[in-house]
């Protein structure tokens, strides 16, 4: 590698070269706020003659490695440097354009700035230009410096951008920005492939502007490296098709995805803002070859697009996966990419994946219903098909979702009656789904176009014919039931109508409304307790049709009632729990309980578990020490002292990728701060 600082101006007219940004890089994406910057650092610097530079950041390049390369033009294979590199070109082209008047001359042609550093004067066709970009940004760049007119799918930033200095420029001083420009600096550093790891070098740097996002490193790392004609194949075979699919999403949603594969892959979830690294980890242990993980990877996606952005071409399939993406159950994708890839492998009918989206919404939903936090359903979906039998796919899935707290339809029901569904977040997909739930011949999809209108006004100063029509307890009444699924309903009408009495909205709306919602409202004698713990009844009903139940038949339950009856286990169970070590167990077992209140112990034949909805720690007494399996990726267990191993590979019992071992109680506080790592990383929300 060499390195060295030299004037921006002085590096890009020195020779006869050509910036080649490579097919992997991402597009040019520098916005006006960039540019905006790069101005105003421009005029300042120009403008002070006590300021003998200003620094814009590195270049870095590898030079051809071509060979047989005959060409007279050097070309240089941008690693970093591109957004900057193509802002001064843009700059430049203004520049020159500017200059072209009389009122306007500097120290410098717009013919010479032009062939010093925009064109290669001596070269034609590709050859004839200092930079070539890629994809459209290629041809757009090209029009630009040719002045022609611009293409259909002309790139938004180039354009926008190039604009934006030709109006700033028209107001300026242009021998204060040429003096600007003529002061900017650089760290050019050049790379020989051969003795240089462009990946790590890439890595290490600290460039400014706009932030590299996880897709665009893993892009990178995954294709840097290799050499030109690989590059171009892996890219222009999966990793172009991939973007396309995304499309606009790419950017937001690509480093999602890629948390998802790697969560199906390794069962363990990424940290949103450590995908990457936890890509290299997985691409270093695959025994696959790049083009084969890449493979993989585009394979993958293709479900990823249809399961996630919505574009699945089997209408009832889209209709099911779109209730998942309003219910926002993402953490659903990875289990879901899995159970995409059977179906694509006739493991699984149609009908069995339909069957698996509802299964996932209502359990999901129900728990929402009845309040159980959500932060453990990404661990949950993360490890579910581990206890998935393909032979039996959907009643080992149910069996599975019914052991990880699916509520009863009893216990569904009794907290649908008192679900303070107005404030609830998925309020208005629960009413789209109880509307359409086949009583409507014309099925409404957004109810953001109707009013929730409650029976029962919300005011509480009632009228007094809402006192009398609700009784003696209104007060109590309207308390206990103001927001229920009984007392709302959907209504074309706005909220004038919130205080009428209940015999005028029955004359006036419901009685004229086509909405099932409001069929049993037209009909009823008189809105008090009664009628409105009745209309919940039979909604309820109704929600136990459309959010299944488990559906696990009793004789399962049964006989798995019976296995566990059979494997309890007691402490008296474990021979090496005697005298110090008991005592020393007896310590942590507190401990570790008094972390949370909903900490529960399980103790099974050789370990004893500690858990919320997920394991969080494996304590197995041996002879001589505690053996603790915490269950957290090893890359992320903080250990000073370095008491922990990596288990990630390692058979074991339980879960866990790091263990660690204690025999006396003067440990315990270190110990402890190992399990609340384990604690904390299981509770916490990382959706």
């Amino acid at each position: 590698m060499r390195a060295e600082a030299t004037s921006l101006l002085k590096f890009l007219r020195r020779h006869t070269q050509q910036f080649v940004i490579p097919i992997y890089q991402r597009p040019y994406s520098w916005e006006r706020r960039h540019c905006n910057r790069l101005w105003s650092d421009l005029v300042r610097v120009g403008q002070d003659g006590n300021s003998p530079a200003h620094f814009l950041g590195s270049i870095v390049y590898i030079e051809s490695d071509d060979e047989f390369n005959v060409s007279t033009v050097n070309e240089l294979r941008v690693i970093d440097g591109q957004q900057r590199l193509t802002t001064i070109s843009l700059l430049l082209l203004a520049i020159g354009r500017a200059i072209g008047t009389e009122s306007n001359k500097i120290d410098i042609t717009r013919k010479k700035l032009e062939h010093y550093y925009l064109f290669n004067a001596d070269e034609d066709g590709e050859l004839r230009y200092k930079l070539l970009l890629t994809r459209r940004d290629k041809e757009t760049l090209v029009r630009l410096l040719d002045d022609k007119e611009l293409p259909t799918d002309a790139s938004q930033h180039l354009v926008e951008n190039y604009e934006f200095f030709e109006t700033q420029l028209k107001g300026a001083d242009l021998n204060v920005v040429y003096l600007g420009l003529q002061k900017l600096r650089i760290v050019d550093i050049s790379l020989k492939r051969d003795r240089d790891d462009p990946q790590l070098i890439f890595e290490s740097l600290n460039s400014t502007g706009l932030d590299l996002s996880q897709a665009d490193l893993i892009r990178n790392y995954v294709l840097m490296r290799q050499d030109s004609s690989s590059q171009r194949q892996l890219y222009e075979d999966y990793w172009l098709p991939m973007e396309e699919s995304f499309g606009r999403a790419y950017t937001k949603r690509f480093d999602l995805f890629i948390r998802d594969y790697l969560t199906l892959k390794t069962r363990h979830i990424p940290k949103i803002d450590r995908v990457y690294e936890s890509f290299k980890a997985y691409v270093q242990e695959s025994p696959d070859s790049i083009k084969g993980i890449v493979e993989k990877i585009y394979h993958y996606s293709k479900f990823y697009v249809r399961i996630a952005l919505l574009k699945e071409d089997d209408s009832e399939l889209l209709s099911h996966l779109n209730d998942i993406n309003i219910l926002r159950v993402e953490v659903s994708f990875p289990f879901l990419l899995e159970v995409y890839e059977d179906y694509a492998q006739a493991r699984l009918k149609k009908s069995d994946v339909i069957e698996i989206l509802r299964l996932i919404e209502s359990y999901v939903f129900r728990r929402a219903i009845c309040g159980i936090p959500t932060n453990t359903l990404n661990k949950i979906f993360a490890g579910l098909m581990e206890d998935v039998d393909k032979d039996n796919y959907l009643e080992s899935l149910r069996i599975a979702l019914y052991q990880r707290n699916y509520p009863s339809d009893q216990e569904f029901r009794q907290a649908f009656f008192i679900k303070d569904v107005y404030n609830f977040r998925s309020r208005n997909y629960l009413l789209r789904k109880l509307e359409n739930s086949g009583h409507s011949k014309e099925p409404i999809n957004n109810v953001e176009n109707y009013t929730i209108e409650h029976v029962m006004p919300q005011n509480r100063n009632l009228p007094e014919a809402w006192q009398q029509e609700l009784g003696e307890s209104w007060e109590e009444t309207q308390e206990k039931y103001i927001h229920t699924i009984g007392n709302l309903t959907l209504t074309g009408y706005n909220s004038e109508l919130s205080d009428h009495s209940f015999k005028e909205k029955q004359r006036d709306v419901f009685r004229k409304s086509p909405l099932y919602l409001n069929q049993s409202l037209a009909e009823i004698e008189q809105w008090n307790e009664t009628a409105i713990l009745q209309r919940a009844k039979e909604l309820s009903e109704t929600a136990l049709q459309i959010w299944i139940n488990a559906d696990v038949p009793q004789e399962t339950l049964d006989r798995m009632k019976a296995l566990k009856l059979r494997q309890t286990y007691t402490l008296s169970d474990y021979p090496y729990l005697i005298n110090e070590m008991a005592e020393l167990f007896q310590q942590l077992r507190q401990r570790i309980r008094n972390l949370d209140a909903s900490v529960s112990e399980q103790m099974n034949k050789r370990y004893i578990t500690y858990k919320i909805n997920t394991v969080f720690v494996n304590v197995e007494p041996q002879a001589k020490r505690l053996r603790l399996s915490l269950n957290l990726p090893f890359p992320d267990i903080i250990d000073p002292q370095g008491q922990c191993r990596d288990i990630t590979n390692v058979g074991r019992l339980g879960s866990g990728d790091v263990e660690v071992g204690f025999s006396v109680a003067d440990e315990l506080d270190y110990i402890m701060f190992l399990i609340k790592q384990a604690f904390e990383s299981q509770i916490a929300d990382e959706v």
